[in-house]
C-alpha cells in the first residue's frame, strides 16, 4: 500500500507542478513551494572536515590522498550550501599556519660553518627554494579542493584574503620575515650574483624562482634591491678606480659596454624589470659619470688622431647616457679641432700644405660627425665655430694660400684632376672660405691672380674687373637726391630720425621728418606744395606720404580716402591720432620692383646664366662627341639647376658654332659635333 501511495504522488507530483482536473473542466497548474531541507547533522560536519584536514594533511606531506578529489569538492560545497563557510575557512587557514610555522625549523637550524659558508650557502639556497616551490603546488592543489569556499564566502567578502593569497602571507609572515632566514637568503642571493660578475657560471634559475619568490611576498624592494644596488655601487666604484688605472681608453670603453649589456642580460634572466633603471644609472655612473673627464682627457685626443671610429662611436653612444655627458663631449672635442688646426695654421714652415691640411682635417671631421656623433647639430656647429676661431688667428696668410691654392688647381685644369674632381675640391674651398674674415683680401687677390695668368698669356689684352663683395657692413644704397632741409633738421643732420616731443614720441626717417615738419606751419597741404618745399622725389614722395597717412600709425588724414596717394590729394594734420605706445616707430613703405628693373634683373640674370649654359654645353659635348639636338637639350635640362627656355638654348647652340666649339652635322642640320 505504500509502495503504491509512492508511485501515484510520483505521477500526480512533477517538480513542484500539481495537475488538478475535473471532468468537463479545463486543466491547471498550481505553483508549490520546495520542500524545506533536510538539516545536517553534527557527526556530519565534523567528519566531513575532518576527511578534508585528511586530504590537505596528505597534500602537505606529499602522500597519496584517500579520498577522490570531487568527492571532496562535494563535501566542501555542501558544508557552504549549510552556511559553515565561516567556519570551514578559519579552520583551513590554522591548518595551513600549523604547516607553515613547523617549516621554519629546518631553516634555523641549517649548520652554518665559516668553513663551509660557499656550499652552505647554495644550500641554503636550494632547501628555500623547494620549500616555496612545495609550497606554492601545495596551495594550489588545496585551493582546486576548497575552489567552492574561494569563489563564494571569500570572494563575497572583501577583507579576507583569498585561499592563494593566504597562503602568501602565512609563508611571508613565518618564513621570509624570519630576520635570520630573510638575512640569510639575500646574502646568498647576493653572493650568486657577486660570483656571476666575477666569471663563474651560477644557477641562474635558481636565482630567477628565489627573486620571483621575493616579488610575489612583496618584500623585494624592502628586503634586496635596495642592498642590491648598495653592493653593486660599491663594486663599481673600486672597479671603475682600478680599471682606469689600469687600461687604456679604448679597451676601458669596451669594459663598460661588456658590462653594461651584462647588467641588462641579468634583468632579462632574474632581476625584477623594476630594478633594471637604478641598476643601470647606477652603473653607469660609477664607470662613465665619475671618470667622464678623466675619460676624455686620456683619450680623445688619441682616438681622433688615430681616427679610430668604432671606438669614438662607442664613446659619444655611452656618454649620451650620462647627465651632461655629451656637453662634456662638446667642449672636448671643440677643443681638440682649435687646437689641432692652430696648430696647422700658425706654423710657417707648413704654408705649402696649409691649405690641403686644412681639406683633409676638415673631411676629418665631418666623418666623425656623420659615423661616430650621429650627425649631432651641436657637434656640427661646434666644429664650425673652431675653424672660424682658429682659421683666423693668423690675420691675411690663410686667405692669401687658399686663394693661390685655388689658382694653382684651375691653371693645372684638367691635367692634374678631371673635372668632377676639380669641382668636388672647389666645394671642399668654399667651405674653408666661409670661415674666413678677410673676404676683400682674398677677392683683390683673386683679381690679382687672374691679371697676371691673362697677362702671361701670348696674346694679352685688356682687362676690366670689378668685384664687389656684400657683407653685414655693406648694403646697396638708394639712387641720392637733392632736398631741402630746414633749419632745425640741419642740427640734427647726423641722426636717422627726428623725436617730437610731446604727447608721443615718433621715430621716423629723414623723409617723413621733413614732411611732418610742414605741419607746424599750417594745418593742410596739396601733394605739389610737399613736393615743391620739401624736393623729394615724386615716387620717393608718394611712398612717404603713405606710410604716415596710411599705415597703422595715420599722423596725417588723406583726401580722399584710399591706400594709393595721387597728384589731386589733401593731406591735413591728424589733431585726434592715439595710440597705446608713447614711443612710435613709423616703417618706411617698401619700394616695389618697376616693371623695368625686373626685365633689367632679368636681363642680368641670363646674362650670369649663359656662361653656364656654354660651359654646360661644352661639357657634354666634349664628353659624347656627336649628339642630336634633342638628345643635346635632354642632357641639357638634367645638368641646368635652373629653368631655361628652349629659344635661349638654341640661341647659346647658335653662339657656340659661331665660335667654333661645336659644328652641324652636314648631312643632318639636326646632330651636332664637338670641335677639339
Amino acid at each position: 500500500m505504500m509502495a503504491e501511495d509512492i508511485q501515484h504522488n510520483q505521477k500526480a507530483n512533477f517538480n513542484g507542478l500539481t495537475k488538478s482536473a475535473k471532468s468537463g473542466a479545463s486543466k491547471k497548474l498550481t505553483i508549490k513551494n520546495f520542500k524545506d531541507r533536510p538539516e545536517l547533522t553534527d557527526s556530519y560536519t565534523e567528519d566531513t572536515w575532518i576527511k578534508l584536514r585528511d586530504a590537505v594533511s596528505a597534500i602537505q606531506n606529499s602522500t597519496s590522498i584517500k579520498y577522490n578529489l570531487e568527492e571532496l569538492y562535494q563535501a566542501v560545497e555542501n558544508l557552504c550550501s549549510y552556511k559553515v563557510s565561516p567556519v570551514l575557512y578559519k579552520q583551513l587557514r590554522q591548518v595551513c599556519e600549523d604547516h607553515i610555522q613547523a617549516q621554519i625549523h629546518q631553516f634555523r637550524e641549517y649548520p652554518s660553518s665559516s668553513r663551509t659558508e660557499s656550499l652552505d650557502s647554495l644550500s641554503f639556497l636550494k632547501r628555500m627554494n623547494r620549500c616555496w616551490q612545495d609550497h606554492c603546488s601545495q596551495t594550489i592543489m588545496i585551493r582546486s579542493i576548497f575552489l567552492f569556499l574561494d569563489r563564494t564566502y571569500i570572494l563575497q567578502n572583501s577583507l579576507l584574503p583569498s585561499i592563494w593569497d593566504t597562503g602568501l602571507e602565512l609563508f611571508r609572515t613565518h618564513i621570509v620575515s624570519d630576520g635570520a632566514v630573510q638575512s640569510r637568503t639575500v646574502e646568498g642571493i647576493l653572493e650568486q650574483i657577486e660570483r656571476e660578475r666575477n666569471g663563474e657560471t651560477v644557477d641562474r634559475s635558481l636565482l630567477r624562482s628565489l627573486l620571483g619568490m621575493l616579488s610575489d611576498l612583496q618584500v623585494y624592494k624592502d628586503s634586496f634591491e635596495q642592498r642590491f644596488l648598495t653592493e653593486t655601487n660599491r663594486l663599481y666604484a673600486a672597479e671603475g678606480q682600478r680599471l682606469m688605472q689600469e687600461r687604456d681608453v679604448p679597451e676601458y670603453l669596451h669594459h663598460v659596454s661588456r658590462r653594461l649589456e651584462e647588467e641588462n642580460d641579468r634583468v632579462i634572466s632574474y632581476l625584477d624589470q623594476s630594478t633594471q633603471k637604478p641598476l643601470i644609472a647606477t652603473v653607469e655612473k660609477q664607470l662613465l659619470g665619475e671618470h667622464m673627464n678623466a675619460i676624455l682627457q686620456k683619450g680623445l685626443w688619441m682616438l681622433l688622431d688615430e681616427n679610430r671610429v668604432c671606438e669614438l662611436t662607442l664613446l659619444y653612444e655611452l656618454l649620451s647616457k650620462v647627465k651632461g655627458g655629451l656637453m662634456t663631449l662638446l667642449q672636448a672635442w671643440r677643443d681638440y679641432i682649435k687646437s689641432f688646426g692652430g696648430e696647422i695654421v700658425s706654423s710657417p714652415e707648413k704654408d705649402k700644405e696649409l691649405v690641403q691640411e686644412l681639406l683633409d682635417f676638415k673631411d676629418k671631421m665631418d666623418h666623425v660627425t656623420q659615423r661616430c656623433f650621429q650627425r649631432n647639430d651641436n657637434f656640427i656647429n661646434a666644429m664650425k665655430e673652431a675653424f672660424e676661431n682658429f682659421i683666423n688667428k693668423r690675420p691675411n696668410k690663410p686667405a692669401e694660400l687658399i686663394a693661390k691654392y685655388v689658382d694653382s688647381k684651375l691653371r693645372a685644369g684638367n691635367k692634374e684632376a678631371t673635372e668632377e674632381e676639380l669641382e668636388r675640391i672647389l666645394d671642399k674651398i668654399m667651405i674653408i672660405f666661409r670661415f674666413i674674415h678677410e673676404l676683400s683680401l682674398f677677392a683683390t687677390l683673386c683679381v690679382c691672380l687672374c691679371v697676371q695668368y691673362m697677362q702671361n698669356q701670348s696674346d694679352p689684352s685688356n682687362i676690366e674687373l670689378t668685384v664687389n663683395i656684400l657683407t653685414m657692413g655693406y648694403w646697396p644704397s638708394y639712387t641720392p637726391m637733392d632736398v631741402h632741409l630746414p633749419a632745425e633738421v640741419c642740427v640734427l643732420i647726423l641722426t636717422d630720425c627726428l623725436c617730437l616731443q610731446g604727447k608721443k614720441e615718433l621715430q621716423v626717417s629723414l623723409f617723413q621728418t621733413l614732411v611732418l615738419l610742414m605741419f607746424n606751419e599750417s594745418d593742410e597741404y596739396s601733394v605739389e606744395e610737399i613736393r615743391t618745399a620739401t624736393g623729394i622725389e615724386d615716387g620717393e614722395l608718394k611712398r612717404t606720404l603713405q606710410s604716415l597717412a596710411c599705415g597703422k600709425a595715420r599722423v596725417l588724414n588723406k583726401m580722399p580716402r584710399g591706400k594709393d596717394v595721387e597728384d589731386a590729394d589733401r593731406f591735413h594734420f591728424n589733431s585726434d591720432f592715439t595710440h597705446k605706445l608713447f614711443r612710435i616707430k613709423i616703417n618706411q613703405i617698401q619700394m616695389k620692383e618697376t616693371v623695368e628693373e625686373q626685365v633689367s634683373t632679368t636681363e642680368r640674370v641670363f646674362q650670369d646664366r649663359q656662361y653656364q649654359i656654354d660651359a654646360a654645353l661644352v661639357r657634354i659635348m666634349k664628353m659624347r662627341k656627336t649628339l642630336s639636338h634633342n638628345l643635346l637639350v635632354s642632357e641639357l635640362y638634367n645638368q641646368l639647376k635652373f629653368p631655361v627656355k628652349p629659344a635661349d638654348l638654341k640661341k647659346r647652340i647658335e653662339s657656340l658654332i659661331d665660335r667654333d666649339y661645336m659644328e652641324r652635322d652636314k648631312e643632318n642640320p639636326n646632330q651636332y659635333h664637338y670641335v677639339a
